[in-house]
């Protein structure tokens, strides 16, 4: 069995049209291998699984809170999957510090994670089938025109990243890439 098949589309590209912002990190960047130690640990030689740091500015003034994610719309699904969502980010900040979406990372006061598809609340590196196409990962800043966006944290990602078609005022976007 082959694990070729098409690219899947910029899953972003296929919503409504928004604004855009400026997301940086030390750790990841657009087109270029995701390191050993933000990779899934159990399937990762040496990974140690710590969320990326990010930092992110030029975002609408309006803004009122932030929700970042990291979505692989490559993965052998009809739905992708979510490596992670962090909501409720209060707009003051504007920054993540390596491994804050990790177990036990610190977390910025009145955020909280969603369930990811790995079937843990944080974050969970990539770990795309060993053989398979080279993967993207698409990890966003939103920036969201209410304080808090309303699912709580036994919400899905599907149903946060429903919510947000509604209230982003702007998305910042960084893709790296992996595969095995």
């Amino acid at each position: 069995m082959s694990l070729d098949r098409p690219v899947a589309p910029d899953p972003y590209a296929l919503l409504p049209e928004v604004g855009s912002f400026t997301v940086a990190s030390p750790d990841i960047a657009d087109g270029q291998e995701v390191g050993p130690q933000f990779r899934y640990g159990p399937d990762a030689p040496s990974g140690e699984n710590l969320s990326p740091a990010l930092r992110w500015s030029g975002f609408p003034a309006d803004t009122q809170s932030f929700v970042v994610s990291c979505f692989d719309p490559d993965a052998p699904t009809p739905a992708g999957f979510w490596h992670w969502t962090l909501v409720d980010i209060p707009a003051s900040v504007t920054e993540l510090a390596r491994g804050a979406g990790s177990a036990g990372g610190p977390l910025p006061d009145g955020a909280f994670h969603v369930r990811n598809d790995f079937g843990s609340a944080g974050y969970d590196g990539p770990a795309p089938p060993p053989g398979d196409q080279v993967h993207r990962y698409f990890f966003v800043v939103h920036a969201v025109d209410v304080p808090t966006l309303g699912p709580d944290a036994s919400a899905s990602p599907t149903v946060v990243a429903f919510n947000l078609v509604f209230h982003t005022l702007a998305r910042a976007v960084i893709t790296p890439t992996f595969a095995y």
